[in-house]
């Protein structure tokens, strides 16, 4: 692979570079920049502004309305918006539920679903953790039963990212309970405003509610709402899961972290040394830069290979291995990098009251990062099952 940018690719970063520098409101960066909470009313808003500039799905395909972007423009553009500090677009279902779509849902679906996506008429939410049933997905207990036109949902299922927000989720149900259990698995797309639906916040350490439990009581879902075949969800799933897992890497998020870290390093200390200084931290820094580095080159191989039409393989799971571990270091760089300016609930303390810091803001968000962080390795699948399949692929016994 020639690692090196095309002048067209030297061109389209400089594009890039003017949309961010003319379009992202200043108070979007401003509050990812110091780590505030982005309302629903600023998600959609920046939605919509990459929409109109047809940005906003970059690995659609052209057909269904997206960007169809290149790996190299992919990367180029996460790499841009992550230094730009643009908020992160929520993924269900522009990066999750579309590429299922597009590959196993009818024509119908579609035509219906993806344009909706687009213009943000629906938030999506993802359905498939339940209490006993996160890294074993498999084991899930929420059912759905066949009745004429509709299928009738009941259980629960957890850990829900931003339901409080969704008017649509898309779910993984159980259709078949007497065959194995993968393969007694469906795949449905359920109306959040149905009856019978409740959503319930969990509230976490720092008293925001970003995820959710979200109960079903006898809720009716229509048939036609069933994507691809009864009791085939679970290849959906993984479909979807290779997907969620490439993004989970975040590389651009990264790179602007560890951008971060340096400047916060190079500031001098109460000993009125730079941190960067130390050779033990130096070192650290070094080793997840070389690390960052080599987990660019393997995400442009993925995203290469499902620009061409294929779901990543057993690549993908090391990658959000890797990228999850190098996300973490990052974060717990940042943390000792500022040391007590980076205690919880502290906000007061360094709202401008630290000069030996270049940005006393970039200490605010330090904690709130690492605490959150700590679930990248278990989301989208845990790292420890991350690591189980690879090494079945690996050394043998297949996928």
């Amino acid at each position: 692979m020639d690692l090196s940018y095309t002048d067209d690719e030297r061109a389209f970063r400089e594009e890039v570079r003017a949309f961010l520098r003319d379009d992202l409101p200043p108070d979007f960066s401003d509050k990812v920049r110091k780590g505030q909470e982005l309302t629903k009313a600023d998600m959609e808003r920046w939605h919509a502004i990459l929409n109109a500039r047809g940005w906003l799905a970059p690995n659609w395909p052209k057909a269904f309305g997206g960007a169809e972007w290149n790996a190299v423009q992919r990367h180029i553009f996460e790499e841009e918006a992550a230094a730009a500090r643009a908020p992160r677009i929520v993924p269900f279902g522009l990066s999750m539920l579309a590429p299922v779509l597009q590959k196993f849902g009818s024509k119908a679906q579609q035509d219906h679903w993806l344009p909706r996506i687009l213009d943000g008429s629906d938030w999506w939410c993802q359905g498939y953790s339940e209490p006993g049933a996160g890294s074993d997905l498999a084991s899930l207990k929420t059912k759905a039963v066949r009745d004429g036109d509709h299928y009738i949902v009941n259980g629960q299922k957890t850990w829900t990212t931003l339901g409080q927000h969704a008017n649509m989720i898309f779910c993984l149900v159980r259709t078949d309970p007497t065959v194995k259990q993968q393969e007694g698995i469906s795949f449905l797309l359920i109306d959040m405003e149905t009856p019978g639906i409740e959503v319930r916040p969990i509230v976490l350490l720092d008293g925001s509610a970003e995820v959710n439990e979200v109960w079903f009581t006898d809720v009716k879902v229509p048939a036609e709402n069933l994507v691809g075949e009864e009791n085939k969800g679970w290849t959906y799933a993984k479909y979807l899961l290779s997907h969620e897992r490439t993004n989970i890497a975040g590389v651009g998020f990264s790179q602007a972290g560890l951008a971060s870290v340096k400047r916060l390093a190079r500031a001098e200390n109460h000993n009125g040394k730079p941190l960067i200084e130390n050779p033990h931290f130096a070192a650290r820094v070094a080793q997840v830069e070389i690390d960052l580095r080599a987990m660019a080159t393997t995400n442009l191989r993925i995203i290469s290979k499902a620009a061409a039409g294929s779901a990543p393989g057993v690549e993908a799971s090391m990658l959000k291995v890797k990228g999850t571990i190098i996300r973490q270091e990052i974060n717990d760089l940042a943390r000792r990098a500022v040391g007590p300016y980076a205690m919880p609930f502290a906000s007061e303390a360094v709202e401008g009251a630290n000069d030996m810091i270049p940005d006393p803001h970039e200490a605010g968000p330090v904690a709130a990062q690492y605490f959150n962080n700590r679930k990248l390795s278990i989301f989208g699948g845990s790292n420890e099952i991350q690591r189980s399949i690879i090494a079945k692929v690996t050394m043998g016994g297949g996928a």
